[in-house]
Protein backbone atom coordinates (compact mmCIF):
# COMPACT_ATOMS: atom_id res chain seq x y z
CA UNK A 1 0.00 0.00 0.00
CA UNK A 2 3.04 2.26 0.69
CA UNK A 3 3.88 1.62 -2.20
CA UNK A 4 1.14 2.46 -4.41
CA UNK A 5 1.07 5.82 -2.59
CA UNK A 6 4.72 6.76 -3.17
CA UNK A 7 4.18 5.62 -7.07
CA UNK A 8 1.00 7.73 -6.98
CA UNK A 9 2.68 10.63 -5.36
CA UNK A 10 5.90 10.67 -6.27
CA UNK A 11 5.78 9.38 -9.93
CA UNK A 12 2.35 10.39 -10.60
CA UNK A 13 1.76 6.35 -11.91
CA UNK A 14 -1.52 5.66 -11.11
CA UNK A 15 -2.10 2.47 -13.52
CA UNK A 16 0.09 0.10 -12.33
CA UNK A 17 -0.20 0.89 -9.24
CA UNK A 18 -3.93 0.85 -8.94
CA UNK A 19 -3.45 -2.95 -10.56
CA UNK A 20 -0.50 -3.99 -7.70
CA UNK A 21 -2.48 -2.28 -4.98
CA UNK A 22 -5.62 -4.20 -6.22
CA UNK A 23 -3.86 -7.59 -6.72
CA UNK A 24 -1.57 -7.13 -4.31
CA UNK A 25 -4.54 -6.71 -1.19
CA UNK A 26 -6.76 -9.47 -3.06
CA UNK A 27 -4.58 -11.94 -1.66
CA UNK A 28 -4.61 -11.30 2.36
CA UNK A 29 -8.56 -11.24 1.21
CA UNK A 30 -8.60 -14.26 -0.53
CA UNK A 31 -6.73 -16.24 2.61
CA UNK A 32 -8.77 -14.20 5.06
CA UNK A 33 -11.87 -14.86 3.50
CA UNK A 34 -10.92 -19.10 2.99
CA UNK A 35 -11.44 -19.15 6.77
CA UNK A 36 -15.23 -19.62 6.94
CA UNK A 37 -15.40 -21.99 3.81
CA UNK A 38 -18.19 -24.25 3.07
CA UNK A 39 -15.94 -26.97 2.26
CA UNK A 40 -12.68 -28.29 1.87
CA UNK A 41 -13.22 -27.75 -1.99
CA UNK A 42 -14.43 -24.07 -1.22
CA UNK A 43 -11.10 -23.55 1.01
CA UNK A 44 -8.65 -25.12 -1.96
CA UNK A 45 -10.66 -22.76 -4.69
CA UNK A 46 -9.90 -19.53 -2.89
CA UNK A 47 -6.40 -20.66 -1.96
CA UNK A 48 -6.03 -21.42 -5.86
CA UNK A 49 -7.00 -17.79 -6.71
CA UNK A 50 -5.15 -16.24 -3.82
CA UNK A 51 -2.37 -17.73 -5.84
CA UNK A 52 -3.73 -16.33 -9.42
CA UNK A 53 -3.33 -12.93 -7.42
CA UNK A 54 0.21 -13.24 -5.96
CA UNK A 55 1.61 -14.13 -9.28
CA UNK A 56 -0.27 -11.37 -11.02
CA UNK A 57 1.35 -9.24 -7.88
CA UNK A 58 4.73 -10.27 -9.37
CA UNK A 59 4.15 -9.46 -12.96
CA UNK A 60 2.94 -6.24 -11.73
CA UNK A 61 6.19 -5.74 -9.57
CA UNK A 62 8.66 -6.92 -12.34
CA UNK A 63 7.10 -4.61 -15.16
CA UNK A 64 7.48 -1.83 -12.40
CA UNK A 65 11.00 -2.82 -12.04
CA UNK A 66 11.88 -3.23 -15.43
CA UNK A 67 10.10 0.21 -16.51
CA UNK A 68 12.35 1.91 -13.61
CA UNK A 69 9.75 3.10 -11.87
CA UNK A 70 11.40 1.38 -8.78
CA UNK A 71 14.60 0.96 -8.13
CA UNK A 72 16.59 -2.15 -7.27
CA UNK A 73 16.44 -1.60 -3.89
CA UNK A 74 12.60 -1.11 -3.64
CA UNK A 75 12.37 -4.15 -5.51
CA UNK A 76 14.36 -5.98 -3.43
CA UNK A 77 12.86 -5.23 -0.40
CA UNK A 78 9.64 -6.33 -1.52
CA UNK A 79 10.33 -9.13 -4.48
CA UNK A 80 11.48 -12.11 -1.63
CA UNK A 81 7.82 -11.68 0.58
CA UNK A 82 5.83 -12.27 -2.46
CA UNK A 83 8.27 -15.41 -3.16
CA UNK A 84 7.43 -16.41 -0.54
CA UNK A 85 3.66 -15.91 -0.29
CA UNK A 86 3.70 -18.15 -3.83
CA UNK A 87 6.03 -20.87 -2.37
CA UNK A 88 3.72 -21.03 0.84
CA UNK A 89 0.11 -21.22 -1.72
CA UNK A 90 1.77 -23.37 -4.18
CA UNK A 91 2.88 -26.07 -1.15
CA UNK A 92 -0.88 -25.58 0.38
CA UNK A 93 -2.68 -25.81 -2.73
CA UNK A 94 -0.63 -28.72 -3.83
CA UNK A 95 -1.24 -30.30 -0.02
CA UNK A 96 -5.09 -29.97 -0.21
CA UNK A 97 -5.82 -31.03 -3.63
CA UNK A 98 -3.96 -34.18 -2.27
CA UNK A 99 -6.68 -34.48 0.38
CA UNK A 100 -9.40 -33.22 -1.36
CA UNK A 101 -8.96 -35.92 -4.11
CA UNK A 102 -9.18 -38.61 -0.70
Amino acid sequence: MKLCRWLQEECNEYILSKQLLRSGTAIGALVHEAEFAQSRSDFLNKLYIALKEANETKYWLYLLYDSALINDKMFQSIHPDIQSLLKILVSSTKTLKEQVKH
